[in-house]
């Protein structure tokens, strides 16, 4: 019996709804998630903690979220990733070089974060804050490709399930290690240990090899044709049938619902939740609401084909948001508390798979790491910025419910817009080489 007769034979024993997250491509993506998900815990959390511990002033700690920008403005640099071939390392395949490449910066620049005293130099500590946050977004940018490329079209939607689970993994693990260890070897031991963590991708990316549906890039002769690569990713996206349309609803989409989320802690607090109550609902409880959404929208995408499933989650991600109305007209109960917590995370983590999945298969496998940096970019930038420019006034000025109301009405015209999309077809047409070219009897809404 041969080994993939083999491996086939266990497969088939587990649960259907099981058996695609058994498959080695979303098995990959888990581990890719796990690496993916780590940096960006140690620049967050981790830091704070570390910083406070030292004595830092408050001021001095909070300014150290300037280093989260590096994951707004990856795809400034992320041509870069899909034109160059590295030099020596780049034979073993365009992104396998770049994964291992990464993953050695990302070791380097947190064990070097690691290794300095926040007492003794905090400006050094900045600079080796960023060089994570560079390294990181740098990271994601080869990781978010490379699963792209792995993934078969049918396996997006498992595949963007098993990435969120890893990413989740990855840095409540990571965050929780360097505490343990910190409290018992300080903070350069642990911040060295954690460093290991970037191993994760480095492994799958040698176990996998090189993706076969990578497509090579073109030889660079000069800075014209540097240029030229530069450019051609959005050149490609914008030549597509209605490409300012999916744009579009790609930047309006999440509105209503980062509109919601980033105002749910000011509406406990000022509902008289207590921090024990807020625990365990907001964490305890919506975690694995979450971790429950992302596997039900694996199994949907599976099922049901992108554009339902798509059309589901926005429904749902609307729809969470007149829960937390509910709950703000209800006070402080813990029944609507849990209800809305529940149900907001659980939608979450469908739409999370759905719609990631739908940014995959928009790319082309071409321009994979720069067309998925900036339609990732683009699906949250709009909603921040009107999150902290907005949500505080809003609130003062009509109330939780009515704003949530607000936000639930914000949501439809990303639901109205995904629907004339699929109606007209340009669902199908306007998707990349990553997703599937053609639409099937169940994937029609």
């Amino acid at each position: 019996m041969s080994e993939q007769s083999t491996e086939l034979g266990w497969r088939r024993h587990l649960p259907e709804g099981v058996r695609a997250y058994s498959e080695p491509a979303p098995l990959a993506a888990l581990f890719l998630g796990i690496s993916s998900g780590f940096p960006f815990a140690m620049i967050a959390a981790t830091l704070t903690t570390r910083l406070a511990q030292a004595g830092i002033e408050k001021s001095t700690v909070t300014a150290f979220a300037l280093t989260f920008l590096a994951y707004n403005f990856k795809w400034l640099w992320a041509p870069i990733i899909d034109a160059v071939k590295l030099p020596i390392i780049g034979r073993f395949g365009q992104r396998v070089s770049w994964l291992w490449f990464t993953a050695a910066l990302v070791m380097f620049s947190i064990m070097y974060l690691g290794s300095l005293d926040p007492t003794a130099n905090i400006g050094a500590v900045a600079v080796a804050a960023i060089m994570v946050g560079v390294a990181g977004a740098t990271f994601d940018i080869v990781i978010d490709a490379y699963r792209i490329e792995l993934l078969e079209p049918e396996q997006l939607g498992v595949g963007s399930g098993m990435s969120q689970y890893g990413w989740r993994i990855g840095s409540a693990a990571a965050g929780a290690i360097a505490l343990v260890i910190a409290e018992r070897f300080g903070w350069s031991m642990a911040y060295f240990v954690v460093a290991f963590f970037a191993l994760f991708a480095f492994f799958t990316g040698l176990m996998m090899g090189e993706p076969e549906r990578r497509q090579e890039p073109q030889k660079l002769k000069g800075p014209i044709e540097a240029a030229i690569a530069y450019i051609s990713p959005l050149a490609e996206f914008f030549k597509r049938s209605g490409a300012i349309v999916v744009l579009l609803f790609v930047l309006v989409h999440k509105i209503g619902d980062t509109l919601a989320n980033l105002t749910f802690r000011l509406l406990f607090e000022d509902l008289g939740f207590t921090n024990d109550e807020i625990a365990f609902y907001d964490i305890s409880l919506g975690f694995f609401a979450f971790l429950i959404g992302i596997f039900v929208g694996g199994m949907i995408y599976s099922k049901l084909g992108m554009k339902k499933a798509v059309m589901l989650s926005l429904i749902l991600m609307a729809v969470s948001n007149l829960s937390f109305a509910g709950l703000a007209a209800s006070g402080h109960n813990n029944w609507a508390m849990a209800a809305a917590i529940g149900f907001e995370n659980f939608a979450s983590g469908i739409g999370g798979v759905a719609v990631v999945a739908y940014l995959s298969a928009l790319c082309n496998l071409n321009f994979t790491a720069t067309q998925f940096a900036l339609l990732s970019a683009a699906a949250s930038i709009l909603g921040r910025s009107l999150t902290g420019t907005t949500a505080g006034s809003l609130i003062e000025g009509m109330g939780y419910v009515n704003f949530y109301l607000l936000t639930t009405l914000a949501a439809l015209p990303g639901v109205v817009m995904f629907w004339l999309m699929v109606r007209s077809g340009l669902v199908d047409r306007s998707l990349g080489t990553a997703g599937s070219t053609h639409a099937d009897e169940k994937d029609t809404v």
